[in-house]
C-alpha cells in the first residue's frame, strides 16, 4: 500500500504566492479542523499569514491534504516557528502528518537557516511532535480552550536524527 505521504506533491510559497484558490482552500481546512471538528472558537485570521511561509501538501489532483505556517522568528515567537499544522481527514491515519514535519522543519531551515523551532503544541500531541526533535519547554496552559505547552526543536546539524 502506498503512503498518502509519498502521493502529496509540496510547495512552500510566500503569502503573496498563493493563488486566491490556494488561499481559500488552506483557510477552509484550518475552519474544518480547529474551529467546526475541534469546537474551538477562535479568530484563524490573526493577521500573522501575510508575513509567513506557507506549506501546502497537495495531491495529484490538486486538492489541499496538508498545510502549516511557518512563521519568522520575532513573529509569534523569538525563535522560527510552524504553526498551524493540518491533515484533512482524508489524509490521516498513512503517515501524512510526519510527512508534513518533517518538510516544514526542512523548509524553515532552507527559508531562514538552521536555528532552534518553537512550536505552540497542543498538549495531546507531545509524544508526535517529540518524533520530530522537539521537547517540551513550558508548563501547560490553556489557548482556545485547549491545553497546550511551548516545545522547542533544538538546531539540528547534518547526520543528526530526526
Amino acid at each position: 500500500m502506498t503512503s498518502a505521504a509519498a502521493l502529496v506533491q509540496w510547495r512552500c510559497l510566500p503569502f503573496e504566492g498563493l493563488s486566491i484558490t490556494e488561499l481559500y482552500a488552506v483557510l477552509q481546512l484550518r475552519s474544518a479542523v480547529f474551529v467546526v471538528e475541534q469546537t474551538c472558537v477562535f479568530q484563524d485570521t490573526d493577521g500573522l499569514d501575510p508575513a509567513c511561509h506557507h506549506l501546502l501538501g497537495q495531491d495529484a489532483s490538486g486538492q489541499l491534504m496538508a498545510y502549516a505556517r511557518l512563521v519568522p522568528q520575532g513573529l509569534a515567537f523569538a525563535e522560527v516557528s510552524v504553526g498551524r499544522v493540518v491533515t484533512a481527514p482524508a489524509g490521516r491515519g498513512r503517515a501524512l502528518g510526519h510527512a508534513l514535519m518533517s518538510q516544514a522543519c526542512t523548509a524553515l531551515n532552507n527559508l531562514w537557516g538552521s536555528q532552534p523551532i518553537r512550536i505552540g503544541a497542543q498538549a495531546h500531541l507531545q509524544n508526535f511532535y517529540g518524533q520530530h526533535g522537539f521537547t517540551t519547554d513550558s508548563a501547560e496552559y490553556m489557548e482556545d480552550g485547549i491545553a497546550h505547552v511551548e516545545m522547542l526543536r533544538p538546531v539540528q546539524h547534518q547526520g543528526d536524527t530526526p
